[in-house]
């Protein structure tokens, strides 16, 4: 069993700047991959951001390329999302998660989730 508590969201205006935090607790958590994925107001829950526990393989969704970086630190079990820029339409409920493997891209690949955190964009 793994818990992942996600922290760092809030109101923020455009173009600014958040970092968000997921820390886990249970399984040795440097043999996961990590996730991000946010949902809005009745929209589906889309991927945002993924990376490979080893870090040098990291994968981003086509809306936040250049803008949002994905970092994790395995001692202190903790992944990181950095988002730049930022728009009004990256308001969304974010949410961590991990995975033994397979393509990051997919909610279906994850075996455990956040129970996520509020990112409000003012235009």
């Amino acid at each position: 069993q793994v818990q992942l508590v996600e922290s760092g969201g809030g109101l923020v205006p455009a173009g600014g700047s958040l970092r968000l935090s997921c820390a886990a607790s249970g399984r040795p958590f440097s043999s996961y991959a990590m996730g991000w994925f946010r949902q809005a107001p009745g929209k589906e829950r889309d991927f945002v951001a993924g990376i490979r526990w080893s870090a040098g393989s990291t994968y981003y969704s086509d809306s936040v390329k250049g803008r949002f970086t994905i970092s994790r630190d395995n001692a202190k079990n903790t992944v990181y999302l950095q988002m730049n820029s930022l728009k009004p339409e990256d308001t969304a409920v974010y949410y961590c998660a991990c995975s033994i493997g397979g393509d990051l891209s997919l909610s279906y690949a994850y075996d455990y989730w956040g129970q996520g955190t509020q990112v409000t964009v003012s235009s």
